[in-house]
C-alpha cells in the first residue's frame, strides 16, 4: 500500500505534513485545523492519528478541533504534560506503528529549540518539526547551543538519503545567511538557484534530505574552514571546537 506525503499549508509558512493512502491519513504538527479538515473533506480521508513534535502553538493549536471531528484518535507527542491532548507520550528510542497506514517510526529526543522536542524517523523520512530546517536550524527558545549541536548530530547520523520534512518554509532566508557565512560553497549556490525556481512557482523547497543538508546547511558544517574563519571574524575571537563554532553561528543568525 503506497503512502504519499502531502504538505498542507498553514499560516504564513507552516507545512502540516499529511501522510496518506487512499482512505486514511495522519498529520504532523497541526497548528491549524481548518486546512486539515478541508483537505480530508476534499480527498475523502479519515484522520487516524496526530503526531506532535513540541508544544509551540503553531504546532498544536488545531488538535482540539481535529479531535472534535475525529474523536478518540491517538495523539502522539513528547513527555510534556502541558500538551494535555497527548494520549501516547514518547521518549527517545520508542517505536510507534500507524497500523492503518502501515507506517512505523522511531522516536528521537532532540532538545534545543524547546526542551520537549522530539522527531519521528521511519521509512517515509524524518519529521523533525523545528529542529532542522533546510539550510538552517531552529532558534534556541529553551535549550542550549550544546543541546542543539548534539540533537543535530543525531539527525545527521541517519542515512544520507533520508527525506527531511521540517515544518516551516524558511529556506530562502536561511540560504541568505548561509551565503554570508560560506560564500564560496558552490553546492549552496546551486541549491539557491533551484530553491528560487521552486518558490517562484509557489512550490515547497521541502522535503530536503540529509546528504543535501550536510552540503549546504551552515549549522551542519562547523568543520568547514571557510565557515570557521568567517564566524571567528564575526565574533572577534578564535574558535577552538565545532561546538563553539555552532554557538557563535547560532548567535550570529539570531541577529542577522
Amino acid at each position: 500500500m503506497s503512502i504519499n506525503v502531502f504538505p498542507i499549508k498553514a499560516f504564513n509558512d507552516n507545512y502540516i505534513w499529511c501522510l496518506r493512502n487512499q482512505t486514511h491519513c495522519v498529520v504532523v504538527d497541526p497548528g491549524d485545523a481548518a486546512p486539515v479538515l478541508a483537505y480530508c473533506q476534499d480527498n475523502q480521508l479519515i484522520l487516524s492519528a496526530i503526531l506532535i513534535t513540541h508544544h509551540h502553538w503553531d504546532h498544536t493549536g488545531g488538535i482540539d478541533a481535529l479531535l472534535a471531528a475525529f474523536p478518540d484518535i491517538p495523539v502522539y507527542g513528547p513527555q510534556n504534560k502541558n500538551i494535555q491532548q497527548i494520549t501516547h507520550r514518547l521518549s527517545d528510542g520508542d517505536d510507534i506503528e500507524l497500523a492503518l497506514l502501515g507506517v512505523k517510526f522511531s522516536v528521537l529526543e532532540v532538545p534545543g529549540h524547546t526542551l520537549d522536542h522530539i522527531a519521528y524517523y521511519g521509512d517515509t523520512g524524518l519529521f523533525c518539526g523545528d529542529t532542522l530546517f533546510s539550510a538552517g536550524c531552529g532558534r534556541l527558545f529553551e535549550g542550549t547551543p550544546d543541546q542543539m549541536f548534539h540533537s543535530l548530530a543525531k539527525l545527521t547520523a541517519l542515512p544520507a538519503d533520508t527525506a527531511v520534512y521540517c515544518t516551516h518554509e524558511y529556506t530562502m532566508a536561511n540560504i541568505a545567511f548561509a551565503e554570508a557565512v560560506e560564500p564560496n560553497n558552490q553546492k549552496l549556490t546551486d541549491y539557491k538557484n533551484w530553491a528560487n525556481q521552486q518558490r517562484e512557482r509557489n512550490n515547497p523547497t521541502l522535503p530536503s534530505n540529509i546528504e543535501k543538508e550536510m552540503a549546504i546547511n551552515p549549522f551542519l558544517r562547523c568543520h568547514s574552514t571557510e565557515l570557521v574563519t568567517n564566524v571567528s571574524h564575526n565574533l572577534g575571537a578564535t574558535l577552538t571546537s565545532e561546538q563553539a563554532t555552532f554557538a557563535a553561528l547560532r548567535s550570529w543568525k539570531d541577529n542577522f
